[in-house]
């Protein structure tokens, strides 16, 4: 029963970060606006449409990562019941799984893009250019942040899920 109140913990831990998903893109969205109707250089009015797309894409993700988690949430029970030991291991391989994904792509592709994207808007002038590079440094200054606490908490349940097998063997 363990088992089933580590995945409810993190399940809602991953539920309650994806309003911070969303809370950012809002505030690209406002920020977009506010840079629209407020300020008069090129850079700032090229910052909108970039801006309005970022926090709209981090809106969106904050929904899929809402609802998908939400149906992880209502189905651990059902899993659980039906063979502790069937949803130990899916959860096993699917925690690690993620993991991988996170340390490759979420920490490192991700960070090699907003370095990439930093030089442009350091050596590109032009004001449509810097701003689509700003706004991906937002972006994915988001993604990379979020991903790395969601990255701790997956190898917490990881490491929960572990000594729930041990127990299971012995």
């Amino acid at each position: 029963m363990e088992i089933l109140k580590a995945a409810t913990i993190w399940a809602r831990a991953e539920m309650t970060s994806s309003y911070f998903f969303m809370f950012f893109g809002f505030v690209y969205m406002a920020l977009a606006i506010a840079l629209w109707q407020w300020s008069g250089t090129a850079l700032s009015k090229s910052l909108f449409i970039p801006l309005l797309i970022v926090g709209g894409i981090l809106v969106a993700v904050g929904i899929g990562f809402y609802t998908s988690n939400k149906s992880k949430l209502a189905n651990f029970e059902t899993e659980y019941n039906t063979s502790p030991s069937k949803f130990l291991q899916s959860e096993k391989e699917r925690t690690e799984q993620t993991m991988k994904t996170y340390r490759n792509v979420a920490l490192k592709v991700f960070s090699a893009i907003i370095i990439i994207a930093v030089l442009a808007a350091v050596f590109i002038s032009h004001p449509t250019v810097r701003a689509i590079c700003i706004s991906i440094v937002a972006f994915f200054t988001v993604l990379v942040l979020l991903d790395s606490f969601a990255l701790k908490r997956m190898e917490t349940y990881n490491k929960e899920l572990q000594a729930a097998e041990r127990l299971l063997e012995k």
